[in-house]
């Protein structure tokens, strides 16, 4: 490892993996150091819901992650025994409208690859010991393979090496919250034999009292069985053996016949979860992502998924920041603390009310089983749903670099653009943020001639469009976009100003970015 480099992340989870992909792409010098010998060869989390897609598609990789994953497009429920609704994952306005069954150590693998082909590596057995922060960067201590403790210094830090974070402990920050009381998970993959049909795009819930069982199928064949129950004796640690999961199998599916055999190679876990939250995701030059800013129970995949989308919206503000374009880079990075932290505080929130995920006691699952038959068939409930699991609908409004009906994710509806017929995000680029005009502009007072000299006087990377919404586009993609005549779209896809003048525009890149020397 060179003694100097840009950027030094800790992990090589998927979020850290997320993070040193998207700032290579940016051209920046990144390393990864990781104290395991090689990639996990763990399942853990198994699926990528609709907005992870879109960043993974930013980060170059989505191809190779649909190839290997299978497309979940229903859901079916089960309380007591009885069927008592189903519905469909299907999104509109996005290039991704199912989410992917998929297992993390897969995504991990695609990721190394991708981060590989733009340039970067992984210093694997490397152990980062000591984190120690400055005005002009930071330094971090390694023990490498060998045994020997160097240190590397580096502009920033990023831990994204879980729970028991380095530079989080080193750096003071608390974690905070409690561990969740009478909750654990226990989990299998396995092919079974029992009533219900093999289906690869297909996911099953079964409620019974006391206990929530999951069923979806996963590439290579079989089925990833994960079951939310109440914890009677929290000293039992050993994962789950197949007498136990069939039983419990058994019981919620009310399959007294079942017969599991596991899948090769073999996957079980018991776990119990924590709720915490970092009190701050910035401290001078370290910053936290993934697990080491934010940990729950996994409800729903969201710990996967929310760390994918935390590395999106860090690593162009941190290549911004590094490149120079940043009035004020520590500003600017600000604006990913408080974004990801409010993020994770709304989807632990979420989380705790998913009543498909959480044990029910008498009184919920009868109340299931009389509404879930309504409630299932309507449009209204199905979409608030599809929005909670997705991610599609989770904002940014609250941020300071949201300006005017700001804060959104920029919804991908059918537009044309100089009589070329696309979506709206084939506009985009992670690389640089996107202004988009709407028609007659000009006629609402906006003067068009003075955009580009505005936009092209900051360092800031931005491309001008003119897109004209398709009211041919395909069913379910109701344009949500604000009604001003102009759209400036960050590099992740959220709005940052939505605006009907050049002089706000210019007020606001002038706020955030730095003029051309």
């Amino acid at each position: 490892m060179h003694d100097y480099r840009d950027v030094v992340v800790i992990g090589a989870g998927p979020t850290g993996l997320a993070v040193a992909v998207g700032l290579r792409q940016y051209g920046v010098d990144v390393c990864v150091v990781e104290k395991a010998g090689r990639g996990k060869r763990e399942a853990r989390a198994g699926i990528i819901w609709q907005r992870a897609l879109e960043v993974l598609g930013d980060l170059g990789c989505v191809e190779d992650v649909v190839r290997e994953g299978l497309r979940l497009r229903h859901v079916e429920m089960y309380a007591g025994g009885r069927q008592v609704g189903g519905m469909t994952f299907a999104c509109g306005a996005t290039a991704h409208p199912h989410p992917l069954s998929i297992e993390q150590d897969a995504v991990e693998r695609l990721l190394g690859e991708r981060l590989a082909a733009v340039g970067g590596e992984v210093e694997w057995s490397t152990e980062a010991v000591a984190v120690r922060t400055g005005r002009d960067g930071a330094e971090v201590d390694v023990r490498g393979p060998d045994g020997r403790v160097r240190t590397v210094r580096c502009a920033w830090v990023v831990g994204c090496e879980g729970a028991h974070s380095v530079v989080r402990k080193g750096l003071g920050i608390p974690f905070e919250g409690a561990r969740r009381p009478n909750l654990q998970c226990v989990q299998l993959n396995a092919v079974p034999a029992w009533k219900y049909p093999y289906a690869d795009d297909r996911t099953r819930f079964f409620l019974e009292r006391g206990a929530s069982l999951g069923v979806s199928p996963r590439p290579g064949g079989g089925n990833r069985f994960f079951c939310f129950l109440t914890d009677p004796d929290p000293s039992v640690e050993r994962p789950p053996g197949l007498d136990e999961m069939r039983t419990l199998i058994a019981r919620t599916a009310h399959d007294p016949g079942v017969r599991l055999a596991p899948t090769e190679p073999p996957w079980a876990n018991r776990a119990r979860f924590h709720d915490r939250v970092a009190g701050s995701l910035r401290e001078g030059r370290a910053l936290l992502a993934g697990d080491s800013a934010h940990l729950w129970a996994p409800i729903g995949g969201h710990g996967l998924n929310t760390g994918l989308r935390g590395a999106h919206n860090l690593a162009w503000k941190l290549a911004a920041a590094l490149h120079g374009w940043a009035a004020d880079p520590y500003a600017l990075l600000d604006t990913y603390a408080t974004e990801q932290r409010l993020t994770a505080q709304k989807v632990m929130r979420a989380m705790r009310h998913n009543i498909l995920e959480l044990p029910p006691g008498r009184l919920a699952l009868l109340g299931i089983r009389l509404a879930f038959p309504y409630l299932t068939r309507s449009q209204w409930f199905g979409d608030r749903i599809r929005a909670m699991l997705s991610d599609l609908s989770m904002h940014h409004r609250e941020s300071a670099l949201s300006q005017g009906r700001a804060g959104d994710r920029l919804p991908d509806v059918s537009v044309t653009v100089d009589g070329r017929r696309c979506r709206l995000h084939e506009l985009l680029s992670y690389g640089r943020w996107t202004l988009l005009v709407a028609p007659g502009a000009a006629r609402r007072g906006v003067d068009v001639a003075r955009l580009h000299a505005v936009t092209g006087a900051y360092a800031m990377p931005v491309e001008v469009f003119r897109p004209r919404l398709d009211p041919g586009g395909p069913a379910g993609e109701a344009p949500r976009l604000p009604g001003t005549a102009l759209v400036l779209v960050r590099p992740d896809r959220h709005i940052g100003l939505a605006c009907d003048s050049v002089t706000e525009l210019e007020t606001y890149i002038r706020r955030w970015f730095v003029r051309k020397g």
